[in-house]
């Protein structure tokens, strides 16, 4: 058995130049025998890497000859390795896959976005990495609840749920790729009502927790009869347009507080229409 691994392992290291010394050798060895495709100069360090007291040096040697792809300071992959979802989680030590990006990974909308948006604690500017646009939204503690972890090993990375990501996306609709991609997300995912009641207590945003209960009522959502009543004690006396970017115009429903910059007819229009 010990044979085998050791031949699975020189085999995955075939690619590796003959160019390379015996300490770049072997550090890629133990990235092979650790099964690491991407990873932090920190992480290695759990290992027995006394070898590789210039660790930081290697690494960026190994990406000078083009084994290994640098990410940020501290943070590299293989240089074959471009999984969007993973590096945008780790380009922050609690991210997670959100809003639009979130929605299309969970088959709720066919539209890409151009960014990969990634919701976090901290506060981090926007990012491009091999070509590709990272935005973080930073949310304050008590948002962050409603993640998940998908993908394996070394390649495993974390997302909102789906009951989490349309209620983020009706709590900040910027990041949501638009409010029809989001009505029709809503109505034709199947969701948990007990769910969407605890996140939205987590967001607590009244002027969304009205729009989601008033589409559930439009919509006789399955399932919701809990969370429309809940949604009706949020309510206030304030109106908020059913459209927070929409024109300023529209029918008043005095029962959600609501001004329909939206009409329930294109509502339901909006909810049936198909990718």
């Amino acid at each position: 058995m010990g044979f085998i691994i050791k031949r699975n392992i020189m085999a995955r290291s075939t690619y590796i130049s003959e160019n390379l010394t015996k300490k770049q050798i072997n550090f890629m060895l133990m990235l092979n025998e650790y099964e690491m495709d991407i990873f932090t100069l920190n992480e290695l360090k759990q290992f027995e890497t006394d070898q590789f007291q210039d660790i930081n040096e290697l690494a960026e040697n190994l990406v000078h000859k083009k084994i290994l792809s640098r990410i940020e300071r501290g943070k590299y992959c293989r240089a074959n390795f471009r999984d969007e979802k993973v590096i945008g989680t780790r380009l922050v030590e609690d991210g997670a896959v959100a809003y639009w990006s979130a929605l299309n990974l969970h088959g709720l909308t066919e539209q890409f976005p151009n960014s990969i948006f990634i919701q976090t604690l901290k506060v981090k500017s926007s990012k491009e990495v091999f070509g590709v646009n990272y935005q973080f939204v930073k949310i304050t503690p008590s948002k962050r609840t409603g993640v998940v972890k998908e993908g394996f090993g070394n390649h495993t990375y974390y997302i909102t749920d789906i009951e989490k990501t349309i209620v983020d996306c009706f709590d900040l609709p910027q990041y949501a790729g638009g409010y029809a991609e989001l009505i029709r997300a809503f109505a034709s995912s199947k969701l948990s009502g007990v769910k969407m009641i605890d996140y939205c207590r987590a967001i607590n945003n009244t002027a969304a927790i009205k729009r989601i209960g008033f589409l559930a009522e439009l919509f006789e959502k399955k399932g919701f009869k809990s969370f429309i009543a809940f949604a009706k004690e949020q309510i206030k006396d304030a109106y908020n347009s059913f459209d927070p970017y929409g024109a300023d115009v529209g029918t008043y429903v005095a029962e959600w507080r609501l001004k329909l910059n939206i009409s329930k007819d294109e509502l339901l229009d909006i909810a049936n229409k198909q990718y």
